[in-house]
């Protein structure tokens, strides 16, 4: 087979199976029957509980709470950090729609910031934007597609702007700035265990926390019927004195089942981060130097968690684009656009989410027109990898081409 018309047979959307542990400890909860968190033997700890305190030590947090997904815990820690009915919330302008719906869902505005083309905040315009609500008093951080902007300059902003950080690392559970996980940085951050991210339970949520009083807020948001003393990692029972009667039931916890299929996954997320990056690299190699190809940079500060790889066609008209993902389509390479008129899938863009009421992001704009983003689930070899990026490369070259004869 010639390189122009090799193909790839694979499923972009094909996880990988449940470890046999996490299997055989589903199946004990389920003999069991006891699914509930709560709904406990005599001297049980329960999944739940376990893997909050698990995933505390992972990420070197105080305190963690597992909660039913990743949307639930943005809304939660939102809610707990104080935001409510009326208030406004800078968040990004790239990121994905649960996170203004978090905004939404609380009776809050989202205030969007411009995008820079490392696919991250604009700390510049994020310091304007401040100053144009003064009013909002919480920053919304997406690490968007596991691209973490500059950690150390962006904490002493919102020091200095009187800004309290929550951060949506829903794509960099595992990464890291400077040594420090993602999710270290702010009040709270929030995971999210949703099948595409980097364990899985299908649906899911954690977050964690240093602040005693603001986690001891988000576990009875979570719906803890006052039995938080059950918690491994929540704060002490003192903590919640003034609280328990102030604080509405959301009913958002994490089941003992899922719990139990996630504890073993998060203890090979080290050996799942390797994996990942070992194929981003293997892409983006084979991406390099593709004429009409922007790679996106990563900072030496960052550790990433490479489960999906993004790129741009700068300043491509929007027929072109389309035309390579047609072409790539047709060799079996499912790519997504960030550009497109319509969300898509999984995919969708700031002017999409009409009630946010988004005001007009030029910069955001042009660099969405241009954005491909690509899965790359570990179900894909490292010669899967190699082969993807062929023919993406022959196909941009292609279309180079014949933009290049008009």
């Amino acid at each position: 087979m010639t390189q122009a018309t090799e193909r790839f047979d694979g499923s972009f959307t094909q996880q990988e199976p449940i470890p046999e542990d996490g299997i055989a400890a589903a199946l004990e909860v389920m003999r069991h029957g006891r699914l509930h968190r709560y709904n406990l033997a005599p001297g049980e700890a329960g999944e739940a509980a376990r893997l909050e305190q698990e995933f505390a030590t992972f990420t070197g947090a105080r305190y963690c709470l597992a909660v039913a997904s990743g949307g639930q815990a943005l809304a939660i820690a939102l809610r707990a950090a104080g935001v409510g009915q009326g208030d406004t919330v800078l968040a990004n302008a790239f990121t994905l729609a649960p996170v203004p719906g978090a905004i939404a869902a609380v009776g809050a505005t989202a205030h969007l910031v411009e995008t820079t083309e490392a696919l991250t905040i604009d700390l510049d315009d994020l310091a304007q934007q401040a100053a144009a609500a003064p009013a909002a008093r919480v920053l919304l951080l997406s690490h968007m597609r596991g691209h973490i902007c500059d950690m150390d300059r962006l904490v002493a902003l919102c020091a200095e702007l009187g800004l309290t950080v929550v951060e949506d690392c829903a794509h960099t559970m595992g990464a890291a700035w400077n040594g420090t996980p993602s999710g270290r940085h702010g009040m709270f951050g929030c995971y999210s265990t949703q099948t595409y991210k980097h364990i899985n339970s299908g649906e899911g949520g954690l977050i964690v926390s240093d602040d005693a009083s603001a986690m001891a807020r988000a576990v009875l948001l979570s719906g803890s019927y006052m039995l938080y003393e059950r918690h491994l990692a929540a704060p002490p029972t003192d903590a919640f004195d003034g609280l328990r009667l102030a604080t509405p039931n959301m009913s958002a916890r994490m089941d003992n089942l899922r719990a139990a299929i996630l504890r073993p996954q998060l203890a090979r997320l080290a050996d799942r981060r390797a994996a990942w990056n070992a194929r981003y690299v293997v892409v983006e190699d084979g991406l390099r130097g593709t004429p009409g190809v922007q790679l996106i940079e990563r900072a030496e500060s960052e550790t990433i968690v490479g489960s999906s790889i993004q790129f741009l066609l700068p300043d491509w008209c929007a027929a072109d684009v389309r035309d390579v993902l047609a072409r790539c389509a047709a060799r079996g390479v499912d790519l997504k656009w960030f550009g497109a008129d319509a969300p898509a899938g999984f995919t969708s863009r700031y002017d999409h989410w009409r009630y946010a009421a988004p005001r007009s992001l030029p910069r955001t704009d042009r660099i969405l027109t241009g954005l491909i983003d690509m899965r790359l689930p570990l179900t894909f070899s490292l010669e899967d990898c190699a082969l993807i990026a062929r023919i993406i490369r022959s196909e941009v070259l292609a279309v180079t081409q014949a933009r290049a004869g008009r």
